[in-house]
């Protein structure tokens, strides 16, 4: 696959608009985050729902239950990530305490992802010649592994930089980015299919709907969290 530099730089000028929503989101305060994913959580239910109905409308309403494993399991893990709240509950802190906002995990998760995502796309046009699947078959294995490497490495160096966290709590959120939200992004493509559509909604013009724009953080948060909950 040839390296089509005019469409990714059309790609990165609009991601960048969407990058500085997600920014603002993320770090102004904790009401910020609760308000961005609000918002992302009822946007990917939209669309599932309108897949789900394309696929089976007659019986698409026994489909739903999974949408709260899909969609609102993941985001329940990255508000986990986000508030201390549980921990506060389990060690018995004040309630002053439990609503204390920090943005590292999450902004951790959400640039792996991101990191993944741009290797991948890069080494895959570079040097890519094997189809990872027939799924996607615009993604090979040497873009999907180089982008893993490269997501390791580089969060785990930059996390690591930070002094939160260890470097092998970051190369573990970090390797938990780069496979699953790969799974992500195949288990949307196969819905699309599926369904028949090309993409999952217009809210981003050239780039997609939310389940587009979040398939790999959904699918990624799930491992990501429950190792934070469980072992950092």
């Amino acid at each position: 696959m040839a390296f089509d530099s005019k469409t990714f730089q059309t790609r990165a000028v609009t991601a960048g608009v969407f990058v500085i929503v997600m920014l603002a989101g993320l770090l102004c305060n904790g009401w910020s985050f609760i308000i961005l994913f609000t918002i992302i959580h009822f946007g990917c239910w939209y669309e599932f729902t309108r897949l789900i109905k394309k696929i089976n409308r007659i019986k698409w309403m026994y489909f739903l239950p999974l949408g709260l494993l899909y969609i609102t399991l993941p985001i329940l893990l990255l508000g986990i990530c986000a508030f201390s709240y549980v921990d506060s509950i389990i060690f018995q802190k004040s309630y002053e305490d439990a609503w204390s906002y920090s943005p590292v995990l999450p902004c951790g998760i959400i640039f792996s992802i991101w990191v993944n995502d741009t290797m991948a796309y890069i080494v895959g046009s570079l040097i890519g010649k094997t189809p990872l699947s027939k799924i996607s078959p615009k993604k090979t294995w040497e873009g999907t592994l180089g982008g893993a490497i490269l997501c390791m490495v580089t969060i785990s160096l930059i996390g690591r930089a930070t002094s939160y966290y260890s470097f092998k709590d970051w190369f573990i959120i970090a390797a938990c980015c780069a496979v699953f939200g790969t799974l992500g992004d195949l288990l949307e493509s196969k819905l699309k299919r599926m369904a028949g559509v090309k993409d999952s909604g217009t809210f981003m013009p050239g780039h997609g709907g939310f389940l587009d724009r979040f398939d790999s953080l959904l699918i990624a948060s799930i491992p990501a969290g429950l190792y934070y909950f469980f072992f950092m």
